[in-house]
């Protein structure tokens, strides 16, 4: 690390177009939706708290704080088996929050909802259970350049185990999905498509809905990865036309170990359980199970009962901001975000799509990623370093790893401005 004096920090305030946040959008009242959030009154490092890791994990509203005191103040006890009061206010409450669930994403079906822990636990059910059953030697299946290491590995495993080949649709410079190219993967060999709808690490928002139909039109069925999308845009699994689709609660400011598995009920019946215990049989002998139907088929065990519950708040709270108004506003932030990082000497944005979702992910010449994150925590701002569980992308683009701000809709433009003072700091220090 090299000091050096020779570097002014700008005026942030005139280098930057003059705009409060409320001249973003009108009626989107983002400083009233901060006071939802108690976490974003602290101090870190006796500096405010500057939260731009949301795409690691997003902070939690009051709303679903309270809910999972609620849960075990006034309703704990195990679900679906019991008939005394509290078994069945406790049920009630979870498989409400099933309801919920499936209203916000517009399935068919509560059937079609099924919890996992995350969406890596959602892949992976997919993967262990669809894909054992039906993947053969010889067979393909198509993920993209950009996924997530949660949508690569487990395909991975079951090429080995099933003789079967992993093909990749490339992407350009941009970070974009060349679907070209992807139409050229497609054949009859092709048996099962996994892509990523938004890009963790580089933002982009893939066309998911094209990419569907083109497989579709061979019969094949598809899994949406969208851990990065739910949070920012409205997701209708009906109007995707998805065979399957995961999130993960913690990144839509729900609890963590908690998230969705949605299925088309004609799949999920045809499919085996992924795992064995209670819940998820009608009955057992040791000569023979008869297992339960859909959803308890796929959730053996005692479930994470407030998690459930915890995301039917999330997203009634998300739902009742609204998905456009929330899109339009975290848009404007990244635009702005963007210039305001363009204009920084020696930073490169790495992923310049031209449908980007609430990521900007950077590099600055001189400085390591994660010694611009330790400065910047010196600060206040929190942002992530490193490959994001994305080494392929990293390898991609030529570099070990990247700094990331990732945007939610508490976010405003002074947290911005302060991303960009900080960022000068480093500069400051390094001499770069």
């Amino acid at each position: 690390m090299k000091a050096s004096s020779n570097i002014t920090i700008p005026n942030i305030t005139e280098q930057l177009t003059p705009r409060s946040s409320t001249q973003f959008r009108t009626g989107f009242d983002v400083e009233k939706i901060r006071e939802d959030f108690p976490i974003l009154k602290q101090r870190v490092h006796g500096k405010p708290l500057v939260y731009l890791d949301n795409a690691a994990t997003t902070q939690k509203p009051r709303v679903v704080i309270e809910a999972i005191q609620k849960y075990y103040t006034e309703e704990n006890a195990n679900v679906h088996r019991g008939v005394h009061f509290l078994s069945e206010k406790a049920t009630q409450a979870y498989e409400g929050a099933r309801s919920r669930i499936r209203r916000f994403i517009n399935a068919s079906k509560d059937k079609e909802i099924i919890f996992v822990r995350g969406a890596t636990e959602g892949i992976n059910l997919v993967v262990n259970s669809y894909g054992r059953k039906y993947i053969q030697p010889g067979d393909e299946i198509i993920i993209s350049a950009m996924e997530h290491h949660s949508n690569i590995v487990p395909w991975q495993m079951l090429c080995e185990e099933k003789g079967a080949k992993l093909r990749i649709i490339p992407m350009n410079d941009a970070g974009e999905l060349l679907i070209d190219e992807y139409e050229e993967l497609l054949n009859e060999r092709t048996k099962f498509v996994s892509v990523v709808q938004v890009s963790n690490s580089l933002g982009t928002v893939n066309p998911v809905r094209q990419i569907i139909q083109m497989a579709h039109n061979y019969g094949i069925p598809v899994l949406i990865d969208g851990a990065q999308a739910v949070q920012h845009m409205p997701v209708d699994v009906r109007d995707l036309d998805c065979d399957f689709y995961v999130f993960s609660g913690h990144k839509i400011f729900g609890p963590t170990g908690i998230g969705i598995l949605y299925g088309k009920e004609r799949l999920l019946e045809v499919m085996p359980p992924y795992q064995g215990g209670g819940d998820m049989i009608l009955s057992v002998t040791f000569e023979k199970t008869i297992y339960n139907t859909l959803p308890a088929k796929f959730e053996a065990g005692t479930p994470h009962i407030e998690g459930g519950i915890g995301l039917g708040v999330a997203v009634d709270y998300v739902s009742k901001i609204g998905l456009d108004a929330i899109a339009a506003y975290e848009q404007e932030l990244l635009k702005y975000a963007t210039e305001a990082l363009s204009e920084i000497e020696g930073l490169r944005i790495i992923g310049t799509a031209k449908e980007k979702a609430s990521v900007l992910s950077f590099v600055l010449e001189g400085v390591h990623p994660h010694d611009m994150g330790t400065i910047l925590d010196t600060e206040g701002i929190a942002i992530r370093t490193g490959h994001h569980c994305t080494q392929p992308v990293m390898q991609r683009f030529g570099i070990p790893a990247t700094a990331r701000a990732s945007l939610a809709f508490y976010n405003t433009k002074e947290d911005i401005d302060a991303l960009v003072r900080g960022i000068y700091k480093v500069k400051e220090i390094f001499g770069s």
